[in-house]
């Protein structure tokens, strides 16, 4: 034996049997390898908490501090805590939510927050990281100030909390719906309902222009005194309504410590749904049990992949990562089937479970695949609410938030979502409307399209980052032309495969980088491939190093284009040697550099792959175990860019497990070198794919032959098709590059039969 981290596939999903299935999944113990700290110091921007996979309750502790680094609330440098907010996002470049604020506070009351320079007029509280307790569906911490134990666990939809007071102290919670993460309250309510219950609502304007929630607390101990505040200024009865909406609830002293504990349920619609998704998931006041089952449910989403590592370190790189690709999408609907629509409407359809926080310029490059893999069940839900939001809004999303369309980043990247659920069989949404979709949103004339139509490139001085915008278009319109020749849909097919080849049009043969032009035969200039000029020039949180390799649908015309093998490969070396100067006005997002190649960002996040398409997977090898090793650890600062709502640990999932989908939709996987001994792939009824790695080490990184069910196996890159079939592949590895994936007929391709 190897090494004594051996993990037993042993939680099969869809068994028949629902009790010995939640057996085996509470035998698991996978969750003790998920760190929360990874990813809270440098600017990673992760979410710490409490919640379940896929929960629209994220409920945890926001700090004082504000700023970029402070997107989800927390930052590892930060000791401050002024409440625990009830939605997070975890991993984002931009703030918000932060809903609901419920502070436990003992002595007298105090309604606002405070300042650091000022903190005995506020309620905030000092913690240190020594005390508190992170965990998959559970949180715990000791705020300094108060001496009182703080736990925090959830469901789906309820924050479940459990405050300890120390003995002979009054007992209060504040609830201040003024407080957010970098958004502003348009609108507040609370109301006193009964002697144990309060709700009311939230409004806010952020990223999200027009968000709303709303929320039910219900507290195990009678209120003995509840009091409203406008801003800090208290007011008469037990309702406030405005956006300085604040309420302080004060329960009986006790002579001996007390445990209070409130649910707070939340909703997209009403306080009478959010109350009755409380008595729906969390009806009693175990709060134990609820965080066993929070527990349990991580363990049971988590067992859906096991491996054999050769260290701690890495099983707690692997599961933390994989944790981080289920914080979100996150449930945007109640337990009665209502959502609160793009379209400003109350929607209810219980068919399918409605999402939010979609971050498509990210996720839809390996996250969404991996989806495919791991999370097949929720795919076509996933797809449902594209469509559904398409209904109301005219077209899919592009980044949404909580029923909002941020409009954040470039391109149309539901498009190569939704198609490759289609080319890969999934069943569950309607395909002629899912053609329809994505075909209407990338023929309409927003963001750039009306140039792609009309002159087949977007001229520089039209918009910013008209290079980038222009790549993703190409990508879009060659996964239309995929799902209509599938359809059908001949003259489609054909006008959408010629517009694919619009990133041609971005190459200038004689810098040979992709370049915003003007006019069909004039360049914008000056011109520099190191320089970045963030949200000014011609691409997105890049330069033209990074943006001329993002032809991922067709990576023979870049070979050609760029002068063929030879020269490609050349230049492809260049890329992670080259030095020069971003420019004082470049994006954080430039990260984890290798000479220009920036893992930190996700248009990189493919081209270490692209080795394998001249013939040379050794160099794939050489620099996908490089990044594992380097820009991924289990320190508070181990991602090295914005976790990206999933997308930065869904690179590291795939490419430990040994592949990567460079292009996101033709239902292929490359390999590059597998940083596991072994791992096994649950999948639906009952079939396992199980990958075992031979002689593997840090020494032998590269791939010299594979076998797939018995039999050699010479190409570089396999099929999805194969993977969800089930069987077994075996990875034998060595210390020299050797001739697998090497010819021609064994190296990826773009058009797979």
């Amino acid at each position: 034996m190897k090494n004594k981290f051996f993990l037993f596939a042993i939680f099969i999903l869809s068994l028949p049997n629902v009790a010995q299935s939640q057996n085996r999944a509470a035998k698991q113990n996978l969750t003790k390898y998920v760190d929360q700290y990874i990813g809270t110091g440098f600017h990673g921007h992760v979410f710490v908490g409490a919640n379940v996979p896929f929960g629209a309750v994220q409920l945890g502790p926001t700090n004082i501090s504000k700023g970029w680094d402070w997107c989800s609330g927390y930052h590892i440098s930060d000791s401050t805590i002024i409440g625990f907010q009830h939605t997070h996002l975890s991993g984002t470049g931009i703030g918000d939510l932060g809903d609901v604020s419920i502070m436990p506070t003992t002595g007298p009351v105090i309604v606002n927050k405070g300042t650091l320079v000022d903190p005995a007029n506020g309620y905030f509280s000092l913690f240190s990281h020594k005390d508190e307790v992170v965990k998959p569906g559970y949180y715990s911490v000791k705020l300094k100030r108060y001496d009182i134990k703080a736990e925090l666990t959830a469901s789906t939809r309820v924050g479940f909390h459990q405050y300890t007071f120390p003995a002979g102290k009054q007992a209060n919670v504040i609830i201040d719906l003024t407080e957010g993460i970098a958004d502003r309250t348009t609108d507040a309510y609370i109301k006193q309902v009964d002697k144990y219950t309060i709700e009311g609502y939230r409004f806010s304007r952020g990223w999200a222009p027009a968000q709303r929630i709303y929320f039910t607390a219900v507290f195990s101990k009678p209120i003995a005194k509840f009091a409203v505040y406008d801003s800090t200024a208290l007011k008469q009865g037990v309702t406030i309504t405005g956006k300085n909406s604040r309420c302080a609830v004060t329960f009986a002293n006790s002579n001996a410590s007390q445990k209070l504990q409130i649910k707070v349920g939340i909703s997209p619609v009403s306080c009478a749904n959010a109350s009755q998704n409380i008595k729906t998931e969390i009806p009693d006041w175990d709060f134990n049990k609820v965080a066993a089952d929070a527990d349990m449910a991580w363990n049971k989403e988590l067992g859906r992949v096991t491996i054999k590592a050769d260290s701690l370190a890495q099983l707690k790189k692997f599961y933390t990562a994989l944790y981080h690709t289920m914080i979100a999408p996150s449930t945007f609907n109640d337990v009665n089937g209502e959502y609160w629509g793009t379209d400003k409407k109350v929607h209810k359809d219980a068919s399918f479970k409605n999402l939010t926080t979609f971050s498509l310029w990210d996720t839809y490059r390996s996250a969404n695949p991996l989806y495919t893999i791991m999370q097949p069940d929720r795919v076509p839900d996933m797809v449902n609410t594209m469509l559904n939001i398409y209904k109301q809004q005219g077209r899919l999303p592009v980044w949404h938030l909580m029923a909002n369309e941020t409009n954040t980043m470039v391109g149309n990247s539901a498009v190569p979502v939704i198609v490759d659920a289609y080319l890969k069989g999934f069943k569950g949404f309607d395909v002629n409307l899912a053609y329809e979709a994505v075909k209407a949103t990338q023929m309409l004339d927003l963001r750039g399209l009306k140039y792609v139509k009309r002159e087949g490139f977007i001229p520089a001085d039209s918009s910013r980052e008209s290079v980038a915008m222009g790549l993703e278009y190409s990508i879009n319109d060659w996964c239309i032309a995929q799902m209509a020749k599938k359809l059908g849909k001949t003259d489609d097919y054909k006008y959408f495969s010629g517009r694919a080849k619009n990133y041609q049009k971005y190459f200038d043969q004689q810098t040979r980088f992709m370049r915003g032009k003007v006019t069909a035969d004039t360049w914008r200039t000056p011109f520099s491939p190191f320089e970045s000029r963030h949200e000014k020039d011609d691409y997105t949180e890049g330069n033209a190093w990074q943006y001329t390799w993002l032809v991922p649908h067709d990576v023979e015309g870049l070979i050609k284009l760029l002068g063929g093998e030879k020269s490609f490969t050349k230049k492809l070396d260049s890329l992670f040697t080259v030095s020069g100067d971003l420019g004082a006005e470049h994006s954080p997002d430039i990260s984890g550099l290798i000479g220009q190649y920036a893992h930190g960002n996700e248009p990189s996040h493919h081209i270490t792959y692209l080795y394998a398409y001249v013939g040379q997977p050794w160099k794939t090898a050489d620099k996908v175990r490089y990044i594992l090793n380097n820009f991924y650890t289990t320190k508070a600062d181990g991602i090295i860019g914005n976790e990206d709502v999933g997308q930065m640990s869904a690179w590291y999932v795939l490419s430990t497990l040994g592949f990567y989908p460079v292009n996101p939709v033709n239902g292929t996987y490359v390999f590059g070198s597998p940083n596991v001994n072994s791992a096994v792939i649950n999948l639906p009824s009952g079939k396992q794919f199980t990958i075992t790695v031979k002689n593997n080490s840090a020494k032998n990184k590269y791939i010299s032959s594979v076998q797939l069910n018995g039999k050699a196996y010479t190409k570089s890159y396999f099929k999805h098709a194969d993977l969800v079939a089930g069987g077994d592949m075996v990875i034998t590895m060595t210390d020299k590059p050797g001739a697998f994936g090497t010819a021609v007929s064994d190296r990826p391709k773009s058009i797979v039969n």
